[in-house]
């Protein structure tokens, strides 16, 4: 007879249960098992006659078991009970799950245990020590009573936990505990379990606990340090956890990775992963190793699966993080850049940026007619269409899917006050995104148009208005993007420098100093323009200081001759 007995606790896939119990008694270790009071006595009873040919497996009196509930605790109290009744020669008692499945062979583990003969091993930590908690619940577990099922009265449950935070209400320890929490699944000595099951307080403890949220991870954690003498605060059980609390599924293709854990035994499995249960119950000898139990060998894969279905990969959504703002892991999956005036300034921008560096630059993709994709294109990869009421519909999904399609490639595009600028956010608070902005360039147009000038002078205002809320955004503390803000008459005095600075930026490695730059539009007469605008009552403020006289700053103009006044 095996010195460790296995207390089981059943609730579905009975028949994977019925397989890994007969595994363990074929070891020699006695089973005590306990079935959830919620299946059907019919269910039950086939059950008990499948295993009824094993003499060292027996049956627990059963309880309603429901996840955070006291059932969990008695269920274990009752098996743990019997087991201690039953079996004298057992030291050790393993607390597992019917999903639960041994990894390595009965007799490594039964060694294991033999040369540890007063250690438990149960993960047991004080509640500002554990990471875990899922709710905002830690102390207040303790604190507050849970008379409501959090699966079947969330209201109740939501609206009690409320009040009583409302009152500010602190149940008192008893006995002066301290509450410790940990995984579920441990391997307790017989002589601390039993303290336990025969602690002269026990009903004080029970009756505490039985208003506790989640018991089964505190009260054995608990109570284990009252009574334990060599306690190593970690499980024997490989039991792996997403970010919302949920248990990983092990399946078929988790193999390998459970035989690097070193681990004896792992939950959750999946009850139809034929391949995992047909390799490790097989118990063949070459799959002892002696080495020490080691999930840490594995954890750096389940930090990866949690990253990446928390944050995912920048760029690209998926269901669970799409409708939360702020849950993706960036808004864009690569740089790109904005160019604002740019086009109005610059005759031939476009083929001048694309000879200095290898882009691709679209025209305004958020104008309100249609999307203006590079070479006049109506779809790009993707199969973006250029409906403006398609992009309309969501247009940081447009942006991202366009970067996102267009991976290896760095795509540039023209904005401006006369597009839509629902995506003016966006591109502020995106690290991805380079934007370059000459502020007051649309005037350009305008200035160049054969128009009424009381049409231009409205459209003007209007223009520079959307402008000058588009520079807040751009200059708010939030934004995280490159951004660099030139007056007109400040880029056109010296136009070689910015234009430089964008270049290096754009270009995966330094390139030549540049030689040449596009060609600029003919702006005489432009100062002319703005101080009309002026004398009907616009002040154009946003191109900076231009003077009348040639549409030359201030700076530019020509030094007059002296004179000898007589």
């Amino acid at each position: 007879m095996s010195s460790v007995g296995i207390v089981m606790l059943v609730h579905t896939a009975l028949g994977r249960a019925e397989q890994v119990a007969r595994h363990w008694s074929a070891a020699g270790c006695p089973v005590v098992i306990h079935v959830d009071g919620n299946v059907s006595q019919g269910i039950y009873r086939r059950f008990v006659d499948a295993l009824s040919d094993l003499p060292d497996v027996k049956f627990s009196p059963r309880h309603r078991c429901e996840w955070g509930t006291w059932g969990l605790v008695a269920a274990t109290q009752s098996a743990s009970e019997m087991m201690l009744d039953h079996y004298g020669e057992v030291r050790h008692v393993y607390l597992a799950s019917g999903s639960c499945l041994p990894l390595r062979p009965i007799e490594e583990l039964i060694d294991y245990l033999a040369d540890r003969p007063t250690t438990d091993f149960i993960e047991s930590a004080t509640t500002a020590d554990v990471p875990w908690t899922v709710g905002g619940l830690d102390e207040e577990r303790f604190n507050f009573s849970f008379p409501f099922s959090w699966k079947r009265q969330r209201y109740l449950f939501d609206r009690w936990v409320s009040l009583q935070r409302l009152v500010g209400r602190k149940r008192a320890m008893p006995n002066g505990i301290i509450p410790h929490m940990g995984s579920q699944w441990w391997c307790l000595t017989r002589s601390t379990l039993s303290a336990i099951l025969t602690d002269p307080d026990r009903e004080l403890y029970d009756s505490f606990f039985k208003r506790v949220w989640i018991p089964d991870e505190s009260y054995f954690q608990s109570l284990a340090r009252l009574h334990g003498s060599q306690i190593e605060s970690r499980s024997l059980t490989l039991s792996k956890f997403d970010f919302q609390g949920k248990p990983h599924i092990f399946y078929d293709d988790h193999l390998q990775l459970l035989r690097r854990s070193d681990c004896f035994v792992a939950r959750k499995i999946w009850p139809h992963a034929d391949r995992l249960y047909e390799s490790f119950l097989s118990d063949p000898a070459s799959m002892m190793n002696g080495a020490e139990p080691n999930p840490g060998k594995i954890d750096r894969i389940f930090a990866k699966a949690v990253d990446r279905r928390t944050r995912g990969r920048p760029g690209l959504y998926m269901q669970s993080r799409f409708p939360h703002d702020g849950w993706e892991n960036g808004v864009t999956s690569s740089r790109y850049s904005v160019f604002q005036g740019f086009g109005d300034l610059f005759e031939d921008f476009d083929q001048w940026l694309t000879r200095a560096v290898d882009v691709r630059i679209h025209g305004h993709l958020f104008a309100e007619e249609r999307v203006e994709y590079a070479d006049g294109q109506t779809v790009m990869n993707g199969a973006l269409s250029d409906s403006a009421a398609i992009r309309d519909y969501n247009p940081q999904a447009f942006l991202t899917n366009l970067v996102w399609n267009a991976r290896g490639e760095r795509q540039c595009f023209h904005f401006g006050p006369r597009d839509i600028q629902d995506i003016g956010w966006i591109f502020a608070k995106d690290p991805n995104a380079q934007v370059s902005v000459i502020s007051g360039a649309w005037a350009v147009p305008l200035f160049l148009s054969k128009r009424s000038f009381s049409e231009l002078r409205r459209e003007a205002a209007v223009l520079q208005k959307i402008e000058a809320e588009y520079l807040k955004i751009l200059r708010s503390p939030y934004a995280s993007a490159r951004i660099r803000i030139w007056t007109m008459a400040e880029f056109i005095e010296a136009p070689m420098e910015p234009l430089q600075t964008i270049i290096d930026e754009i270009g995966t490695r330094p390139g030549p100093r540049l030689v040449d730059a596009p060609k600029m539009v003919d702006l005489t007469g432009f100062g002319q323009f703005l101080q009309n605008l002026k004398n009907q009552g616009m002040h154009p403020y946003l191109m900076g200081d231009f003077a009348v006289e040639r549409g030359m700053s201030s700076t530019q103009r020509p030094k007059r001759k002296p004179y000898l006044a007589r």
